[in-house]
Parts: structure tokens; C-alpha cells; sequence
């Protein structure tokens, strides 16, 4: 008997054979190994490990357990692959340098930025982290779908219902077969405040996101050079960035030295100082003498030791072009959604974790309105129970066996069988007073939390409230400061070296025209001088401010809508000495109703310094400088401002400066330790500065004090005012409701102004209601104490009050050059 008398023989074509199976494996590697999903951005390897560790209850606060125990369980219950490449991945989730917000957390060694290799996962131990825990919130209450496993013998989850949105906070790089996705990290508080917006503004545009979302922050820290390519990615899901080593000058007697704080994402340390030293060696580069690296506990610190005639800006350029110093970073924003790959932009991997947020929080409230009904149900039967204990433990006395009670019970009392078993249950204790109490509350607590449930379902808005109150709860729990600083236009850099950097003087009017002019513009006069006109203004117009700058600073304009615009001193227009100059409104894009507050002018944005923010509100808050250095002329929100909100006044805090002041329009006033504000990220809210003690009260200006013999100038809107020293105002704790600033009466009416007296050789200008201006000299107002109203320094037509004042130069005429010298060095 032939033994091929019963096969079927099908003809195949090799080549259609081929391509089927090699599309299967194409597939089975985009879906089920290399790409992230959209939703919480993991691959299926991380997502199995953490459901591991969660499994085996390995929360941040309980004992840390072998890695190799974790990854044992991993390659055994859900991914049947190599323990090398499960580890590998759990060591990644681990590493500070790798993670921007870290989910494991690990114990022993995990590796370093040095490109060495983490222990044997025998020797290591982890646990997850609260960031790890919160990818797994709630999923014990059906908010995602379970698959089964690899064998069908356990269950895991499709996609984790994380609160944190992953893909963007923590990046993701993978190569499938034929694409490949690259996402770089990102602020979670940035992120956050881009979902917040999102949710309430679902028709938003790139352009409004951008004012919340900066670019990536990668956890090495660098310089990112240009937005173009941010802006790319996030417009169509590809771009390209460039990043660079963040570095800084040390000066010896003889020579510079250069020393590399942060390097670029993904750059290995090792291999870059090996790579620098070959660069020396090979004479590639001319100009550096040693390199070493000095890295230890406190950080990194790789020195470029100089040799005694070279130029540190020239060796530099040469590093960015030959070395690791600087990289590229290529964004692809490809993730999985529905089984399908897909690249998407920035709005519509925010819109994809929204939504997932929406369908968790549906599935979650479903289940909790569940199980409060079926405990509502209970507490019901038990409650009939306890109205008709008597007669009900007379009917279970009489019954024969449990079955005849339940169904006496149920009969008797029209209960269902569930609430008849809870009865029969039902320990005698419950018959106490007290327990009575207990069943009653927790019956209307269950009714009022099943009522609230079933609003949020009914409810979009609702639910959206409830989306962002965990976003802002996730952001205040994890936010940190920026690490990767973005400099503006890479190739604008070259048109600066252009410019030469030299002192000008630069006037603004109190109606926003600005202008500059050369310093050596204006000559040398003798002192006694009657100097020249500055500027021919307009009627109801004066110089309110005045200084000495270099054309490469940086002015800061803040607006009374919290917003901060930058401009380069270089780009304010030049104008002949009696030139009104150009209005500031063509130079940055205000928006209408939009009113420039404060200007301030800054050689550097070091990180030793920080910006203090003070709003009508009695808000304060106060952060990094650095966190403003990158400069764009559309502006960007400089502080989060509630609805009913406006800034007032803002300034630079450096270590001279010990407290900060403010006063209210009621003549209430706080002088606090300006260290008592700690900083916070750029678009947060900030602190109660302090509390007002008349309902309608607001601030009415603030400013900062450096010692106690500084003065302070306080004007009323009848014409009232007096100079104080600083130190009549006692210093009492931030948040308080502070003490009088003036006394007021009818004959003072409110607070206008309160301004700081650095140079009493000036004047003071004052606009009325009615439109009228009024010089008088600073000198001619006298010293009172705190508690007193001053003495009239204008005289008011009827009706007419003080509106505005500000302290300008005498005669707003030019100075000799060894005022502008002396102006110069307080800036």
C-alpha cells in the first residue's frame, strides 16, 4: 500500500508562501515586540514585567525582590523569549539617565551612563516605583481588557490604564521590520497642562499647545538648538533636532579650561571622552593640552584642559563638528492604535491618551456604581431587618432548616433571596445602637456616592473634570524642572556673532514707544550740565524707563496676562536722540486688552538667579530664570493666572535680594524672606503672597527689598504720599494679612503705587484720570513713618485722582557719562 494513497497534495507558489509568512512575522514583530502601544506607551515586554511585579505585589513601599525572581515569572506566565532581552528591559525601565520618569526602581548595580553594564539579574533586586504603580491604577476594577496568554493558561492586559501619559513623558525608540519609531521624553508637567488645554479646547491648534509643551526634556540634561524641528514633529510626526553638550568656562591665570556638565540623549560617556582623546591625539583638533574626566557622585564633570594661547569658543566649534558633543536626534512619532502602526502628530497623541483616560474612567465608575448598588441592595434588606427584628428572629426560630427562613423572609418582607441571606448572616452585634448608626450612614453615603457616579456618566463635562483633576494630580506628584534647555534658532546664532556687542541706552515711554541709541552717542559733559533732550514725546507721554544695556541682552517684557515676551536688544530699532522711537507692539505680539507690565533687561539667565511674579490676586511665584532663556517673539506663559487674575509687577531675585514687599489698594502691606517661596516650573500657579483683610482688596504693586535703610515711595489717589524706610515694615511669614502700608482716610482715598527708591536725584511722574502729567522731584517728598497718611505732594482738580506713577530721570534729559556709568553698574 502506497503510503501517500491518502494525502492531499496542494500546490503552492514559493513565492506567495514566502510573502504570507513573512508578513505573519512582520506583524507578530510590530504588534507583539518592538512598538509601543499609543495608549500607554509600552511595549508588550515593559507591560508584562510591570503586571509581574504587580502580581507579586512589588509596590514602592514594600521590600525590594530578585530581578532574576521577576523575570522569572515574566518569561514563564507572559513572554515566552530570552531572559536576557526581559532584563535588559527591566533594567531600562530603571536607569535615571534612561527614563525620564523612572518606573522601576532599582537596587544594586543597573548600569551607568558610561555605557557599563548593569549586574547579573541574580545580584540586582527592584520594586516598581509610585510612577509605575500609577500605570497600573485601577486595574483591578475592569478598566481594560484581559488577553489570554501565550498558552491560554493565564489572562493579561491589552494595555495598561495608566493616569500617566507615557509615550510622551518617557519616549520610546524600537526598530520593527520596515519602520521604526523614535519618541523623545517630555515633562510631565508640560505634558499635563498640553492635556488640561486639550480637553478644554478640543478645536486647538498646534500653535496653542506649544505655549505649554516647549519641546523634548531629555534626562541627560543638553541643549536642544532650534524649534524648527520640534515644530516639524509635532506638526507631522517626523523632524530632526539637534542636541548639544551643555558645558561652561573655567578661567585660570594662563589658560581656559572646559569643562561638559551634560551631554547629549543616549551618548556614551566613556566612549566620548575616548573619543575627544583619539580627536587630541590624531592632532584633529589643535588647542587642548589634557582631557580627563573628573565625574563622581555629585555629577558629571569632563574636563578639556586648554592649552595656553587657544580660544575656547574655536575648540568648541570643532568639538560640535568631530565629536559626540553634539548629535542629531531623528523624531518619529510611530505607535500602535488598534493593531494598526500608525505615525501620528502631537494633537493626536494627546487626543489618543484622553480618550483612553475617558473609556478607564467610563469602565471604572461602572464598576464602582456596581458594587455600591449591590451593597446599597443589602444594606436595604438589613435595614427592614433591624425595623422587624422581632418579628423576623420569630420566624427564623420557628423555621426548620435556613432554606425555610430565607423563603419565610423573602415572602413575608418581599426580599430578595440575597438580602434574606444577608439577613440570616447577620451577627447579633449589628442589633446594637451604635451599629444601627454605622448601617445608616454608610446606606446614605452609598446613596449619595451612586447618585455622584451616575451624574459623572451622564455628564461630558463631568467627566472631563474628573480627567483633569488626575491630571493634576499626577502633575503636582511627579513634576520636575526642565534638564534640556532649547535654544532658539540654530542658525540665528551665527547672525548674532554678527552684531557687535557694545553699550547702548534704551528709553520706553509709558505709551510703549522704545527706542536706542549708542552710549558714546552722547557726549561728555561737565557735572552741572544741562545735558540734551532725550526725546520729543507726546502730550500725555514720558520716559518711564531708562538703562544702559549691551545690544546682545535680552529684555523681558511681562504683560498683565502672565504672559513673558523676549526681544534682543540688537533688534529695538535705532533713533536719532529726539526720535519718539517704535511702538513695542510691532516688535512682539501682543494680544488685545494685553498691557506690558514690567520690562527687565538680562546680560545672562543663570541659573543662581530666578524671576518673581506678583499678581492682583496676592499670588506669588517665583521660578528659575533659566526656565526663560530660550527666546521667541510670539511669547510664552510666564505664570498660570486664574480667571479673575492679572499680574501686577514682576522681578529678577538674585542673592541680593532678602525679602520681597507687596501692598494692596487698601493700604495693607507684607514685607516676607524672599527664600521663603521655593521655585516652581514655569507655568504654575504659585502661593498666597497675602490675605486680604477688606473683601474687594487687591494688589496694587510689589517689588523687592535688599536691605533696611531702602526706601519706599506710597501714593494715594487723592495725591497722598510719603517715603518709608524699608525697615518700619516688620517681616512676618508669607501668607499672612501684613500690616498698614498708609494710613487712609477720606481725604487719601485708596493706594495707588508703591515704588522703590534706589536714586533720590530723580523725579517723580504721575498721570491723572484726567489725562494730566505731573514732574515733581523725589527729594521734595519727605520721610514718614508706617502707620501714618503722608502729605500732599499734588494738588488734584475735582474729581480728578492719581493713576499711574513711575520714577523717571530728572528733566528726561541725558546724563554725563558718569551718571550713565553709575546707571550702568545697578543694572
Amino acid at each position: 500500500m502506497n503510503i501517500f494513497d491518502n494525502t492531499i497534495i496542494k500546490q503552492v507558489n514559493i513565492d506567495d508562501s514566502i510573502k504570507e509568512s513573512y508578513l505573519d512575522y512582520s506583524m507578530s514583530v510590530i504588534v507583539g515586540r518592538a512598538l509601543p502601544n499609543a495608549r500607554d506607551g509600552l511595549k508588550p515586554v515593559h507591560r508584562r514585567i510591570l503586571y509581574a511585579m504587580n502580581e507579586l505585589n512589588l509596590t514602592h513601599r514594600n521590600p525590594y525582590k530578585k530581578s532574576a525572581r521577576i523575570v522569572g515569572d515574566v518569561i514563564g506566565k507572559y513572554h515566552p523569549h530570552g531572559d536576557t532581552a526581559v532584563y535588559d528591559a527591566l533594567v531600562r525601565m530603571a536607569q535615571d539617565f534612561s527614563m525620564r520618569l523612572e518606573l522601576i526602581d532599582g537596587q544594586g548595580n543597573f548600569g551607568s551612563v558610561d555605557g557599563d553594564k548593569a549586574a547579573a539579574m541574580r545580584y540586582t533586586e527592584a520594586r516598581m516605583t509610585q510612577a509605575g504603580e500609577e500605570m497600573l491604577r485601577d486595574l483591578d476594577k475592569d478598566t481594560v481588557d484581559f488577553i489570554p496568554n501565550y498558552d491560554d493558561s493565564l489572562n493579561e492586559p491589552s494595555v495598561l490604564p495608566t493616569r500617566i501619559p507615557n509615550l510622551l513623558v518617557n519616549g520610546s525608540n524600537g526598530i520593527a521590520v520596515g519602520m521604526a519609531t523614535s519618541i523623545p521624553p517630555h515633562r510631565i508637567d508640560e505634558i499635563a497642562d498640553a492635556l488640561i488645554y486639550r480637553i478644554d479646547n478640543p478645536e486647538s491648534k498646534i500653535q496653542d499647545i506649544l505655549q505649554f509643551v516647549d519641546g523634548p526634556d531629555f534626562p541627560t540634561g543638553g541643549i536642544i538648538y532650534g524649534r524648527q524641528g520640534i515644530i516639524e514633529a509635532y506638526k507631522t510626526g517626523r523632524g530632526r533636532i539637534r542636541i548639544r553638550a551643555k558645558i561652561h568656562i573655567e578661567q585660570t591665570k594662563t589658560k581656559e579650561i572646559i569643562v561638559v556638565d551634560e551631554i547629549p540623549y543616549q551618548v556614551n560617556k566613556a566612549r566620548l571622552f575616548e573619543q575627544i582623546d583619539s580627536l587630541v591625539k590624531e592632532k584633529v583638533i589643535d588647542g587642548i593640552s589634557e582631557v580627563r574626566d573628573e565625574s563622581d557622585k555629585d555629577g558629571m564633570r569632563l574636563v578639556i584642559e586648554l592649552k595656553k594661547d587657544s580660544i575656547s569658543e574655536v575648540v568648541l566649534n570643532h568639538l560640535y563638528k568631530s565629536s559626540a558633543m553634539e548629535t542629531t536626534f531623528g523624531i518619529i512619532l510611530l505607535a500602535i492604535e488598534g493593531k494598526e502602526p500608525k505615525i501620528f502628530n502631537l494633537l493626536e497623541l494627546l487626543d489618543i491618551f484622553i480618550s483612553h483616560r475617558k473609556t478607564v474612567i467610563i469602565r471604572r465608575i461602572i464598576f464602582d456604581l456596581e458594587k455600591a448598588r449591590a451593597r446599597a441592595h443589602i444594606l436595604e434588606g438589613l435595614r427592614v431587618a433591624l425595623e422587624f427584628i422581632d418579628s423576623i428572629i420569630a420566624i427564623i426560630r420557628n423555621s426548620e432548616n435556613a432554606e425555610i427562613a430565607k423563603n419565610s423572609l423573602m415572602q413575608e418582607y418581599n426580599l430578595t433571596e440575597i438580602q434574606s441571606k444577608a439577613v440570616l448572616d447577620m451577627r447579633l452585634q449589628r442589633l446594637t445602637g451604635l451599629e444601627r448608626d454605622k448601617i445608616e450612614e454608610e446606606y446614605n453615603g452609598l446613596l449619595k456616592l451612586i447618585e455622584e457616579l451616575d451624574l459623572i456618566l451622564k455628564s461630558e463635562k463631568r467627566l472631563n473634570n474628573v480627567i483633569k483633576e488626575e491630571l493634576q494630580e499626577t502633575k503636582e506628584i511627579f513634576s520636575s524642572s526642565r534638564k534640556t534647555a532649547i535654544e532658539d534658532n540654530y542658525d540665528a546664532i551665527d547672525i548674532e556673532d554678527l552684531i557687535p556687542n557694545e553699550p547702548v541706552v534704551v528709553t520706553m515711554t509709558h505709551r510703549g514707544y522704545v527706542k536706542k541709541m549708542l552710549l558714546k552717542a552722547y557726549e561728555k559733559q561737565n557735572r552741572g550740565g544741562k545735558g540734551k533732550m532725550s526725546a520729543n514725546t507726546h502730550d500725555d507721554d514720558f520716559i518711564q524707563s531708562f538703562f544702559v544695556a549691551n545690544t546682545h541682552d535680552t529684555i523681558m517684557f511681562i504683560t498683565n496676562y502672565g504672559q513673558l515676551y523676549w526681544l534682543k536688544v540688537y533688534r529695538i530699532p535705532e533713533a536719532s536722540r529726539t526720535a519718539i522711537g517704535k511702538a513695542v507692539v510691532n516688535l512682539i505680539n501682543l494680544q488685545d486688552g494685553e498691557k506690558i507690565m514690567t520690562t527687565i533687561t538680562t546680560s545672562d539667565f543663570n541659573a543662581d538667579k530666578s524671576l518673581a511674579f506678583f499678581t492682583k490676586n496676592g499670588v506669588v511665584k517665583r521660578t528659575n530664570l533659566s526656565e526663560y532663556k530660550n527666546i521667541r517673539n510670539n511669547g510664552i506663559r510666564a505664570i498660570n493666572l486664574d480667571s479673575d487674575d492679572s499680574l501686577i509687577s514682576a522681578s529678577i531675585i538674585d542673592s541680593s535680594v532678602k525679602e520681597l514687599f507687596i501692598a494692596t489698594k487698601e493700604g495693607q502691606c507684607i514685607r516676607f524672606p524672599a527664600d521663603s517661596i521655593r521655585e516652581i516650573g514655569r507655568v504654575g500657579r504659585g502661593v498666597i503672597g497675602i490675605k486680604f483683610k477688606v473683601k474687594n482688596d487687591s494688589v496694587i504693586a510689589a517689588t523687592t527689598i535688599q536691605t533696611d535703610e531702602d526706601k519706599l515711595l506710597s501714593i494715594s489717589e487723592l495725591g497722598i504720599g510719603k517715603q518709608t524706610i524699608a525697615g518700619s515694615y516688620g517681616i512676618i511669614n508669607r501668607g499672612g494679612k501684613g500690616v498698614i502700608a498708609m494710613k487712609l482716610t477720606s481725604k487719601t482715598g485708596k493706594l495707588v503705587s508703591v515704588l522703590s527708591i534706589n536714586d533720590s536725584n530723580k523725579d517723580l511722574m504721575v498721570l491723572t484720570t484726567s489725562g494730566k502729567m505731573i514732574r515733581i522731584p523725589l527729594d521734595s517728598i519727605r520721610e514718614a513713618g508706617r502707620n501714618t497718611s503722608g502729605v500732599k505732594i499734588i494738588s488734584l482738580g475735582e474729581k480728578d485722582k492719581v493713576a499711574f506713577a513711575s520714577i523717571c530721570n530728572k528733566e528726561e534729559l541725558e546724563q554725563d557719562n558718569e551718571r550713565l556709568d553709575s546707571t550702568e553698574d545697578t543694572i
